[in-house]
């Protein structure tokens, strides 16, 4: 069930993650020499619902500088995990970082919250 205050925060903290991002890479094309620090992270989910995992796919392909590039189904039915590729990825752990605040903010609008890694 969407918690309907905290997906509306969600929608404005994405917003301004997309416009942040825009600037960023906008600067970075603009200006002479390449900040970009490509790469691809495995993610492992919390999100378990396909409301959920649609959710997090769309935010994170919307955002500027990333794009989910697929999802790992285990055949066990174990923890699924997303490959994102980061452009702006200088280090492996803040781009996990990066992932599980988004994905607590989300389960967050979904969950509701203190439910966001059950």
């Amino acid at each position: 069930m969407i918690r309907f205050w905290y997906a509306v925060v969600y929608v404005l903290w994405l917003l301004f993650e997309v416009l942040k991002q825009a600037a960023r890479l906008g600067w970075d094309v603009l200006t002479p020499g390449l900040d970009v620090s490509p790469s691809i992270v495995e993610f492992p989910l919390h999100a378990s619902t396909d409301l959920e995992i649609a959710a997090i796919e769309s935010s994170i392909t919307v955002t500027p500088g990333t794009l989910t590039l697929g999802i790992y189904e285990p055949e066990d039915g174990s923890t699924k995990s997303l490959f994102v590729h980061f452009l702006y990825a200088h280090t492996h752990e803040g781009a996990i970082a990066e992932l599980e605040d988004m994905e607590r903010r989300l389960l967050r609008a979904t969950r509701g919250p203190g439910k966001e890694g059950t």
